[in-house]
């Protein structure tokens, strides 16, 4: 039995713009399982797609990368520069570096791989429709191969990777892992039996010793160093 809390969250809208009607099949059946989520519409095109866009005004859309006539990087591209508030997630079977750093200008706000968890994909549904960013942890190695590794950092105490992991606490270790996972916040708070304050309280930490800006760039610089 659901709280009036509970009752009255709104439910994310989604479409989804994926070529293969199998595969809109599969995505529409398992996104509706979801608890307040909603596939809206979905697309063969991106041209389709944004026609659809234009009517639903969804939350959230999920963009496959290998379309036909228009792409999905030139699709998002053009979806993000009319509608800005709309999120897309990137949803391909691609992990090629151009696609990589192509998607990553494209103002997409997570890039996954078509075989994440049904489970993983509704959390970063939900993540990305509050407006945060993921990336698939494979897709995470192959974005940081593909920028030079900053050099000489000493800013606010920032050193080499070994500093970085002393610094961490056992409990920061613990929430670093669930971050490189997709977690938000309360995800954290709730597997780790904590507050939602001190689970961002413990985020926050981890970004300053870490020296990044952001939880993405944490999980990147975790994954690449092995830090965790």
């Amino acid at each position: 039995m659901f709280t009036a809390v509970e009752q009255s969250v709104e439910t994310i809208n989604v479409v989804i713009v994926e070529d293969y009607k199998l595969t809109r099949v599969g995505l529409r059946s398992t996104i509706n399982e979801f608890e307040n989520i909603s596939v809206v519409g979905e697309a063969e095109d991106a041209i389709q797609g944004l026609e659809i866009i234009k009517k639903e005004h969804p939350q959230v859309v999920l963009m496959d990368l290998g379309l036909p006539g228009m792409n999905g990087i030139e699709a998002t591209q053009k979806l993000k520069e009319m509608y800005p508030d709309i999120n897309v997630i990137i949803l391909t079977s691609h992990d090629r570096e151009e696609e990589v750093l192509a998607a990553l200008g494209s103002g997409a706000s997570a890039y996954c791989l078509k075989d994440i968890d049904p489970k993983t994909l509704s959390s970063v549904i939900r993540n990305v429709a509050k407006g945060a960013c993921w990336l698939d942890s494979a897709i995470a190695k192959v974005a940081l191969n593909l920028f030079p590794k900053p050099e000489n950092i000493n800013f606010q105490g920032c050193g080499d990777v070994s500093d970085a992991r002393a610094q961490l606490t056992e409990r920061e270790f613990e929430v670093l892992r669930l971050l490189v996972k997709g977690k938000s916040n309360t995800e954290i708070a709730k597997e780790l039996i904590v507050s939602v304050h001190t689970a961002k309280a413990h985020v926050c930490s981890i970004l300053q010793k870490l020296c990044v800006d952001d939880r993405v760039q944490a999980a990147v610089k975790a994954i690449k160093e092995n830090i965790i």
